[in-house]
């Protein structure tokens, strides 16, 4: 008999033994608390019979255990996530003294009356409350359940103890995970409002972004930035953020100190967080309208720069329960963060007003030093000359598309750099490339960049110029050798601002100003369909033609001056005239590589000068001059001189039966788009 006793006691410690290997097992496996429990309940009662099991949780903010998870193993209507005071529940009891809670019959235990008439409705009759306490701190208490009187015993204690162990170190690690987890995401929300702020002095947008990220880690419904009124004291709605609200809410919105958290939190210079019934003690028309909004609780923490407190944060939940310890000191640094790019934003604001004074004030001496039209680089007092540039200077503050017409050497990248120099955009990146000197099969990458391994080469990733441009302007030279492939690609940035890189499916946004040269005529390129007609709409937005060296000679003088004065001073030659004889040669030439031509032509003078006298090789100039007869350039000048003429002999009529349209064969369209394009005009 006695061994049979003997069998049966280490039968049964087997199964102990296997049970507490299944437990640590299924923790070691998975991290999830409800898989664990409901193993538990599965697995205990071939040891002692387990008819509800339950983990209540230790809330170190607000000093309440919360009814984390109830499993059942018969039918029950037992619901989780209600709160106790530590000595309304045996489970507060047993995590106070750490010590182990059993009763045969809760129906005569009178200890509790709250919480064992709830139990009795589901049957419960017996308990074993533990506590569950890891090597770092108390958690909880799990709780066993049985609907039999008298089930659990002090030698079931051991086994229990256990399995309260094991629990707690599960319960444990599955917290510490989730504080990680929080820190992670709080770390990388400050960080995310840290660049907001350094990447933005525009208060709106800047607060805009903020919110964005505060909604994503919160799940909050509104965020609103309250400034403090000195003059009349009072609060005001300065910015509001409420994309899921119905539009009740305004800003603009003043409401007394004492009528909202808002106004609490700037007097007492304190977080101030108001749930459900604490907004009830407001009686301000703003909080009514948050209550109509479906607003339940409201946050409002101070925004203290270095000297003053200046407003205050204000998030708010449709949840009632809102807003642990942890957020509002996760909402206090935001705060910090805000007030300190709204103490930046004033200061820039004064910084920019001084700066425009002394902007002002200079301007006189700007003028003295410039051009007529301030185009520092831009040389020549010439009517074709100062028509472009009053051009430049009317459409440079939009941010419509411009297409730079004319010949090589013409000087189209300067036009382009001032464009940009008097546009909004001047304070951001200039970025210029030109299409012809990049192949073809790379081209796309240069504008649009590419991922790593987007193609045989492609070791790194590449950021295109369209990305390095955005917020500014981009300079694309020689447009008209892009293959018919990439204009499609083109267009769609132009049309859509939005653009992937090679290799990458991410739809990159930019704010782009498209500046385009060429010296093709696009309009026949678009008839021989070398050219999409689209695309040539899209660019010729604003066409401005740049004359040729030829059609301005009364800037010649001014250029050969200007550069033989440059590439004197840089090579520290002494040259101080120019032969009269040299200066009429040089202005009588055509010039076909125009400005270009004639500043290389100075610079070679400068290097072969010994005195202080320029010496030109004129034979030279001759002789380009010869080979360059045949040249487009020749036909454009003889076109637009043969034109001048019949305007002249019609006394400019350009319509009509006897007019220059009707004298040239052509249509008056047609003549009206080659005086733009040969700059022919009565004040001429």
């Amino acid at each position: 008999m006695a061994n049979k006793d003997t069998l049966g006691s280490h039968s049964k410690d087997q199964r102990k033994y296997k049970t507490l290997l299944e437990i640590s097992e299924t923790i070691s496996k998975d991290q999830d608390l409800f898989a664990l429990f409901r193993r538990l309940a599965q697995v205990l009662p071939g040891i002692v019979q387990v008819d509800f099991l339950a983990l209540l949780l230790f809330d170190p903010e607000s000093q309440l255990i919360e009814d984390f998870i109830i499993q059942a193993n018969v039918a029950g209507d037992i619901q989780g996530g209600k709160k106790w005071q530590l000595d309304a529940h045996p489970a507060g009891t047993v995590f106070q003294t750490q010590k182990a809670f059993l009763v045969a019959d809760i129906s005569q235990d009178h200890r509790y009356p709250e919480a064992f008439p709830l139990m009795q409705e589901d049957g419960v009759v017996a308990l074993c409350v533990l506590p569950l306490t890891s090597s770092l701190r108390q958690v909880g208490s799990i709780v066993f359940a049985s609907r039999q009187q008298g089930t659990y015993q002090e030698s079931h204690l051991e086994f229990l103890h256990h399995v309260a162990k094991q629990v707690a170190v599960a319960v444990d690690n599955v917290l510490h995970h989730q504080e990680l987890i929080r820190e992670r995401d709080r770390l990388s929300l400050l960080l995310e409002v840290n660049n907001t702020v350094i990447s933005s002095l525009d208060l709106r947008s800047l607060f805009e972004k903020i919110s964005q990220s505060l909604r994503k880690n919160l799940q909050h419904g509104y965020t609103s930035l309250a400034l403090h009124d000195p003059q009349s004291h009072r609060m005001r709605t300065h910015i509001l953020d409420f994309p899921s609200g119905k539009g009740l809410l305004q800003e603009g919105l003043e409401t007394e100190m004492d009528d909202t958290p808002a106004g609490q939190a700037f007097k007492e210079n304190r977080p101030v967080v108001a749930d459900v019934v604490a907004l009830r003690g407001y009686q301000s028309d703003f909080i009514k309208v948050l209550k109509q909004e479906g607003i339940q609780a409201v946050c409002a923490i101070p925004l203290s720069s270095p000297n003053q407190i200046i407003g205050t944060l204000n998030v708010g939940s449709r949840k009632k329960h809102a807003f642990p310890k942890h957020e509002v000191t996760l909402l206090t640094q935001v705060a910090t963060q805000i007030a300190l790019a709204i103490d930046n934003a004033l200061r820039f604001q004064e910084v920019n007003n001084l700066k425009n004074r002394l902007a002002k004030e200079k301007l006189y001496l700007e003028e003295e030093i410039r051009t007529e039209h301030n185009f520092e680089d831009i040389i020549g007092e010439s009517v074709a000359l100062k028509r472009v540039l009053q051009q430049l200077e009317i459409v440079a503050p939009t941010s419509s598309t411009v297409l730079i017409l004319g010949e090589t050497g013409t000087g189209k990248e300067l036009i382009a750099r001032a464009l940009h120099q008097l546009s909004t955009r001047k304070e951001r990146s200039f970025v210029k490339l030109n299409c012809a000197a990049i192949p073809t099969g790379l081209l796309e990458s240069e504008l649009f960049g590419h991922e790593k391994g987007a193609f045989t080469g492609a070791i790194s990733q590449k950021v295109g110029r369209f990305e390095l441009a955005h917020e500014g302007s981009i300079f694309l030279d020689e447009i008209g050798e892009i293959s018919l492939e990439l204009q499609s690609k083109l267009l769609r940035v132009l049309q859509e601002q939005e653009f992937e890189r090679l290799g990458s499916t991410k739809t990159i946004k930019v704010d782009v100003r498209l500046i385009a040269a060429t010296n093709r005529d696009l309009e026949s390129m678009v008839g021989a369909n070398q050219f999409r007609s689209d695309l040539y709409y899209r660019l010729n937005v604003f066409p401005i033609t740049v004359p040729a060296l030829r059609e301005r000679p009364e800037d010649i003088p001014i250029l050969v001056r200007y550069f033989t004065q440059r590439y004197a001073s840089r090579m520290k030659k002494p040259i101080e005239t120019i032969p009269q004889k040299t200066m009429d040669h040089l202005s009588q030439y055509h010039w076909p590589g125009n400005v270009r031509e004639l500043e290389n032509l100075i610079e070679r003078a400068v290097i072969l000068s010994q005195g202080s006298e320029l010496v030109v090789d004129l034979g030279a100039l001759k002789q380009t001059r010869q080979k360059s007869l045949p040249s487009n350039a020749t036909l454009n000048s003889a076109e637009r001189a043969h034109i001048l003429k019949v305007l002249q002999d019609s006394k400019w009529v350009i319509g009509g039966p006897d007019g220059a349209a009707q004298r040239l064969g052509m249509k008056r369209t047609t003549l009206h788009s080659k005086m733009k394009k040969l700059n022919i005009s009565r004040s001429l």
